[in-house]
């Protein structure tokens, strides 16, 4: 794989990056530890993570899947300099009384704060990508639809996000910065804040993106390529249901994967990925697959690592196994025939994991 530059910084990542939301909970350490060893030898240089970590988010593993990263840097020092480590800044609590007890904002002091903390659990002296986790403004995101104006209230501007991810640039504690679950409207307030106020401009827009949810595709791919910003696409195989694992028992049925995130913990079914119409709609994307000689999770995965909107593809996993047949997807391509039956549904069932 060529490395490709992200926006306009100085980064150079693998069109993979290893996402690592299950190391702490679904994967234990000396695991989670071989994946990296893997990856890193499969010649993945791009590694996401976020102080929120592990998934689902839960007190008891805040800040877990950092750890984890951090003892296996300690382990292999001399790794650091080939990666390309992002990390995230959880945004307001909203809920997770755990994360700054609660607070409803995400302040510059929370923001350096928490990248001090990062720092230290990952045991380096920089973050390479530093990214906004969720927007402080109240925005339709983790399966909301419609933008809500009532549900605005006051928080830290954009402008002060800014100042405090300059700071951290700056300080040399950070290289480039990005942003994640963003709006086309956020977006380019933070480019245009930073171009105007000489701020640290974003490299990077880290969205959900699959085939049960191409909501990117709805303007806001338009302004990433004005902007010259890389989407890093997240969820590709959409928590499970596009490698047709639940296909036959549904989430729940006696025959559904135990281990497997959506039957395994309740509190990700109430999420998007858990309604019953998505699960309609990946087993027209998996059957699809089927019927042109692939497996659901080379289709799912072939169309992320293909689309011109997508810089860099977030794959999940939880075992070397996993992590090796979405690596060995790399080269496969989609008919123009495929593609048009993959926008056909899309047409028909729109973004049912939005």
């Amino acid at each position: 794989m060529k490395t490709i530059q992200l926006g306009q910084s100085d980064l150079q990542v693998t069109p993979i990056c290893l996402g690592t939301m299950t190391f702490g909970e679904q994967v234990d350490e000396p695991t989670a530890h071989a994946i990296l060893d893997r990856s890193l030898e499969r010649g993945v240089n791009f590694v996401d993570t976020a102080e929120m970590y592990a998934v689902p988010p839960r007190a008891e593993t805040f800040n877990t899947t950092e750890i984890i990263i951090g003892n296996w840097l300690a382990k292999n020092p001399s790794e650091r300099q080939q990666l390309v480590l992002a990390s995230k800044v959880a945004g307001p609590a909203r809920g997770m009384n755990w994360i700054r007890g609660g607070a409803g904002d995400l302040t510059a002091a929370d923001i350096i704060t928490a990248c001090e903390g990062s720092l230290r659990r990952l045991q380096t002296d920089v973050i390479d990508l530093y990214q906004i986790h969720w927007p402080v403004r109240h925005v339709p995101a983790f399966g909301g639809v419609y933008f809500d104006p009532a549900k605005d209230g006051a928080g830290s501007s954009i402008q002060t996000q800014l100042e405090a991810l300059q700071t951290l640039v700056r300080d040399g504690k950070v290289r480039a910065v990005g942003l994640s679950n963003e709006t086309p409207y956020g977006v380019h307030e933070f480019v245009r804040l930073a171009e105007q106020h000489g701020l640290a401009r974003i490299a990077t827009v880290q969205n959900g993106y699959s085939l049960l949810n191409r909501s990117v595709e709805n303007a806001l791919d338009e302004t990433m390529y004005r902007l010259k910003l890389s989407l890093l696409a997240y969820s590709p195989l959409a928590f499970g249901l596009l490698t047709g694992k639940y296909d036959a028992s549904g989430l729940t049925g006696p025959t559904a994967p135990a281990s497997a995130r959506l039957a395994k913990f309740e509190s990700t079914r109430k999420q998007r990925w858990g309604r019953p119409d998505a699960l309609a709609a990946a087993r027209r994307y998996n059957a699809l697959a089927l019927e042109h000689g692939l497996t659901p999770t080379q289709l799912a995965l072939a169309f992320c690592y293909t689309k011109w909107q997508v810089a860099s593809t977030i794959i999940g996993v939880t075992s070397v196994a996993q992590l090796d047949e979405d690596l060995d997807v790399w080269g496969t391509t989609l008919s123009p025939e495929l593609l048009k039956q993959i926008d056909a549904i899309r047409w028909e069932i729109r973004d049912p994991a939005v």
